[in-house]
């Protein structure tokens, strides 16, 4: 039976970080979804369409890597993709209270999909979304931490500000 597994998160910008573990988590799983989550209780600097656009062009590639939007319970959509695993990213000891806590939570709510935790690549292992978005908006360097397409977007995004 395939293996299949969502990696939820705002990606709000993906950044080189997330692009390390889609690619190491869809060696992993028959089948990955990256699931965007549509957080209204965050204020993103992009749309949900747009991440997932982004996302898309990052992961073009990988053959068995699909983008997705979801709102509510991670689980509640995991089930709807079938899906028998997530996979979450760990870059430090403060990720991984977090984490650990949203694990054990999800795991009440469905015993059924186990949480896979992966570590990104050292060189990503500093690298977040917030702290991408606060760099750039000084005008520091973010070349190589984030793909080509959102490094432009960001770019472009600036530029209309």
């Amino acid at each position: 039976m395939p293996v299949r597994a969502i990696y939820p998160g705002t990606f709000d910008p993906p950044t080189n970080g997330h692009i390390d573990l889609i690619h190491r988590g869809c060696k992993l799983f028959d089948h990955l979804t990256v699931s965007v989550l549509n957080n209204r209780g965050k204020d993103p600097l992009f749309s949900v369409s747009e991440r997932v656009e982004m996302l898309e062009e990052a992961t073009r590639t990988l053959g068995n890597v699909s983008v997705a939007m979801f709102n509510g319970l991670m689980v509640d959509f995991a089930r709807q993709q079938e899906a028998t695993a997530v996979l979450r990213g760990i870059r430090a000891i403060s990720d991984y209270e977090y984490e650990f806590q949203m694990a054990l939570m999800n795991r009440r709510l469905a015993p059924d999909i186990e949480t896979v935790f992966l570590q990104p690549a050292g060189r990503y292992s500093f690298v977040s979304s917030r702290m991408v978005k606060e760099v750039f908006s000084f005008g520091g360097d973010i070349t190589g931490l984030v793909p080509p397409n959102v490094l432009k977007r960001l770019r472009n995004r600036i530029a209309k500000a």
